[in-house]
């Protein structure tokens, strides 16, 4: 990676310094490249140097070896969940509790805009039938929602994010009503963004008074909920987390570390990554290989390294319902994980090489190492934009 030169003064604790602006037998450094770490270190460099060569890969090196068995261990639970369902037998009863959701979000759409009560029961109904589904088979949700057609409404990222936080606390092995807590967050946390312009909701802030105005949604997403009767008593505050940040460069109050609450955590990693993925102009329309890099890189920065090394597992190199391409050409959707090898997921085949649509589709498991030809087995050669392809579910096992 091509070195990236810096002033001694913009330097922070962590940075890989490579070179210098002078040859280091000039300096007391006895070491020709080392972290930076300390005062001490610091005041000699401003001392013989002014500026300095930085290596952004070793920094990232760097930082990995800060989180400890111990460290993963803080974060995650002891529930032990086993998959009670293939994606097929559930896929339709997943289908069912979507369906259900989607009503259900809207009716809070809604009383929102009309200036009336949230219903309780039905949020708390809806997070109950994703966690169902998820418990038995995450991939199944995942996949689902992942081939649906995705756009910048008010909440229409609600259910996404609700469903990614119950599979991430449940790969997590927290305990089940932990997950309806989570999947009630991921449906409620934004929805002050319904007192805010619909145009600023949906695209996001262009300008500094349009940063102020945005951030407010957040106040007013913890009043409504303040305001609900029947809502778990911790949901108001949690619901104020997801734009905090580790280091404490969020937003509203600036919180960090171990000040943001667990849950908090969570929905900071899980609704950047939701925004990286998001379709423009709505978010940045990266590949799900792509953010999960972003995330990677602000991990111990904006976000938890323990629980972003956890989400990147959870998530796997190709989430389900991600778009890859195959080294014959074709393109499948990743339709389940396998949890041995990561690498190689259950897949269908969906387009051809020449981009032509397959009828019917075709079933692959890499894992098994079916052959493209004799001496080769297919693989992933690498992961597309989610909306690469239009599928709809209607057409899988429904």
């Amino acid at each position: 990676m091509q070195l990236r030169e810096i002033s001694v003064e913009e330097l922070t604790f962590g940075s890989f310094v490579s070179k210098l602006d002078r040859p280091w037998t000039e300096t007391p450094f006895v070491f020709q490249g080392f972290v930076l770490k300390s005062n001490k270190q610091l005041e000699v460099l401003r001392k013989y140097c002014k500026h300095v060569f930085v290596d952004p890969e070793k920094e990232e090196r760097a930082e990995v070896a800060k989180v400890t068995a111990e460290d993963v261990a803080k974060v995650r639970g002891t529930t032990v969940y086993k998959e009670a369902a293939s994606v097929e037998v559930e896929l339709p009863k997943a289908q069912h509790a979507y369906t259900n959701t989607t009503v259900i979000v809207r009716e809070l759409s809604r009383a929102v805009e009309l200036g009336t009560s949230i219903d309780s029961t039905r949020s708390h109904e809806a997070a109950a039938q994703i966690t169902e589904s998820v418990v038995r088979n995450p991939d199944a949700m995942a996949l689902l929602m992942k081939l649906q057609e995705r756009n910048g409404a008010t909440l229409s990222r609600a259910v996404e994010i609700s469903v990614l936080m119950t599979i991430f606390g449940r790969f997590l092995q927290l305990p089940q009503e932990r997950l309806e807590i989570l999947g009630m967050l991921g449906l409620l946390q934004d929805v002050g963004k319904l007192k805010l312009p619909t145009e600023l909701a949906a695209r996001g802030p262009t300008s500094p008074e349009e940063i102020e105005l945005y951030r407010t949604h957040v106040s007013h997403s913890v009043r409504i909920l303040s305001d609900t009767p029947g809502v778990p008593p911790e949901l108001p505050g949690l619901a104020s987390l997801h734009h905090e940040r580790f280091d404490g460069s969020g937003y509203p109050r600036g919180l960090r570390g171990d000040a943001i609450a667990f849950a908090g955590l969570i929905a900071g990693i899980v609704d950047a990554f939701d925004t990286y993925t998001a379709p423009r102009p709505f978010g940045d329309n990266l590949s799900p290989a792509k953010a999960l890099s972003m995330i990677y890189k602000g991990r111990g920065k904006e976000f938890h390294p323990a629980l972003v090394e956890q989400f990147i597992q959870c998530i796997g190199v190709f989430p389900v319902g991600s778009v890859v391409e195959l080294n014959s050409g074709e393109v499948a959707i990743v339709i389940a994980q396998n949890m041995v090898r990561r690498m190689q997921p259950r897949i269908m085949v969906v387009k051809d090489a020449q981009g032509n649509r397959l009828m019917p589709y075709k079933m692959l498991d890499l894992m098994k190492e079916p052959k493209l030809r004799p001496d080769e087995p297919y693989r992933i050669q690498r992961s597309l934009e989610y909306d690469s392809v239009k599928i709809d579910p209607r057409e899988l096992f429904l």
